[in-house]
This record gives structure tokens, sequence and C-alpha cells, in this order.
């Protein structure tokens, strides 16, 4: 599949947390091994097959990017 999105990011699924109606995947990136959080619905949790250690590719589509110094 092409797409149109030019953020993509390769990781492995750290964690599933499956809620009644969403869900929460933590997904471990390579290299560096940060963490991203993404929120989407059981039901595409469930039609994706996403379990810890499923690779997966993170695709990022925003209209703003923030940034934040201490």
């Amino acid at each position: 599949m092409r797409l149109s999105t030019r953020n993509q990011l390769t990781g492995t699924v750290a964690e599933v947390n499956i809620g009644t109606v969403m869900a929460t995947v933590k997904v471990r990136l390579e290299p560096g091994g940060q963490i991203v959080t993404a929120s989407i619905t059981k039901e595409a949790t469930e039609e994706l097959g996403l379990a810890e250690g499923a690779a997966v590719t993170v695709l990022v589509k925003s209209t703003e990017v923030m940034l934040g110094v201490e």
C-alpha cells in the first residue's frame, strides 16, 4: 500500500490496553526505543490483531506540531 503520509515510523507494539470503546497502543520506535502512544477504537485494535510484539508502522498526520523546553 502506498500512502501520502510522510511521517512513518517503524516499531514494535509494547503494550495494548483495551477499554470498552477505545484502546491505547504503546509502540516502541526503532531505533532509539522512544515510546509513542496511539488512541484508537477497540474495534480497530481487534481488526488489526494488535498484540505485544507485533511489528507496526506509526503514521503521523497532524495540523499542529508543538515543542516544549524547560
